[in-house]
C-alpha cells in the first residue's frame, strides 16, 4: 500500500479513485501513526507553516503540502477537515496519506469537525454520507488526533480556544468529549473584556473574553496563539497575541496560512509571516 499512498502523493488526483477497501487501509496504516501521539506536541527546531481550517478545499491543501511539506519543515494543520467544502473525503484521504508518508512533518491537530462521534452539528455533509462502516473508521481514528502543539519560541497553536490548565502538559491529559476538549474545538475569543463569556445561545460555543486569554496564555508561558475555527474573529486579536486563520474557500475567499522560523522570536503576531495560498 505504500507504494500506492506515493502515487497518490504525486498525482493526487488518483484520490478520487480510491476504493472503500483502499480507503480502510489507509485508515488503518494512519491509525498506527496517530495514536501513538500525544495531545501536546512540542516543536523544537525548523520552519513552521500554520493551516487553518481546509474544510474540503483540497485545493488549498495540495497547495500547502506541495509547497511546503518536506523533510525539514513541519507543517501543522489546525483542524476541520471535512464539510462544507465539495472535496471531504478525497482532502482527508490526502492528508491521511501525506501524514503516512511525512510522520514527524505534517502534523493533523484535531477540530471540531473532526469529533461528529462525540458532538452533533450541522453542516455535516462529509458523515451524513458515509456508510456505516466508514462512519465507525473515521470517527474512531480523528478523534484521536492531537489537540494542540507549542513551540520553543512561544506560539501555541490549536483550533478554537486556549484550555483551563496550569500548565501545557495538562493537555495529554485531556479526555475527548470533555469540557477542556470542548474548549479547544468549540471554542470562541471575543474582543471583550472578561473571562468566560457563556454559551452563544445560537451556536452554544463556549465564548472567551480578554481576561481569560491573557491569563491562560501568562500561565503556560506561552506569548502567540494560532487558531481558526471562527470566520467571524478578528485576524488579530489581544495586542496582536492572538491570530486566527482560514485556508478554506469554503468560508473566505483568502485563503491564509501563517509561517514561524523557530530560531527567530516570537513576541506577536508581528513576528509571523501571514501569506495567502
Amino acid at each position: 500500500m505504500i507504494e500506492r499512498f506515493k502515487t497518490i502523493f504525486h498525482k493526487p488526483d488518483e484520490v478520487f479513485v480510491l476504493g472503500e477497501k483502499e480507503i480502510e487501509d489507509l485508515i488503518f496504516e494512519a491509525g498506527r501513526i496517530i495514536r501513538a501521539e500525544k495531545n501536546l506536541i512540542t516543536l523544537k527546531d525548523g520552519k513552521v507553516i500554520f493551516v487553518g481550517d481546509t474544510h474540503g478545499d483540497l485545493d488549498a491543501t495540495r497547495n500547502v503540502i506541495s509547497k511546503y511539506l518536506n523533510f525539514k519543515n513541519k507543517v501543522v494543520f489546525l483542524g476541520d477537515y471535512v464539510d462544507r467544502g465539495p472535496n471531504s473525503m478525497e482532502n482527508i484521504n490526502f492528508l491521511l496519506i501525506s501524514k503516512i508518508l511525512y510522520p514527524k512533518n505534517l502534523l493533523l491537530l484535531q477540530g471540531n469537525h473532526e469529533g461528529r462521534g462525540i458532538i452533533k452539528f450541522y453542516p455535516a455533509n462529509f458523515w451524513e454520507g458515509l456508510s456505516g462502516r466508514l462512519y465507525s473508521l473515521y470517527s474512531s481514528l480523528l478523534s484521536k488526533l492531537p489537540l494542540a502543539a507549542i513551540t520553543k519560541n512561544g506560539i501555541i497553536a490549536l483550533h478554537g480556544a486556549l484550555p483551563d490548565v496550569f500548565r501545557v502538559e495538562e493537555i495529554n491529559e485531556i479526555e475527548v468529549g470533555s469540557d477542556l476538549w470542548r474548549e479547544i474545538t468549540w471554542g470562541d475569543f471575543r474582543e471583550r473584556e472578561g473571562k468566560f463569556l457563556g454559551d452563544d445561545p445560537f451556536t452554544r460555543r463556549p465564548q472567551f473574553g480578554r481576561g481569560y486569554f491573557q491569563e491562560i496564555m501568562d500561565g503556560l508561558g506561552m506569548n502567540v496563539l494560532i487558531r481558526s475555527h471562527q470566520p467571524d474573529a478578528a485576524g488579530k486579536m489581544y495586542g496582536g497575541r492572538c491570530l486566527t486563520i482560514f485556508t478554506s474557500h469554503a468560508y473566505l475567499q483568502r485563503r491564509t496560512i501563517a509561517i514561524s522560523d523557530l530560531k527567530k522570536e516570537v513576541r506577536t503576531v508581528e513576528d509571523l509571516e501571514v501569506l495567502e495560498v
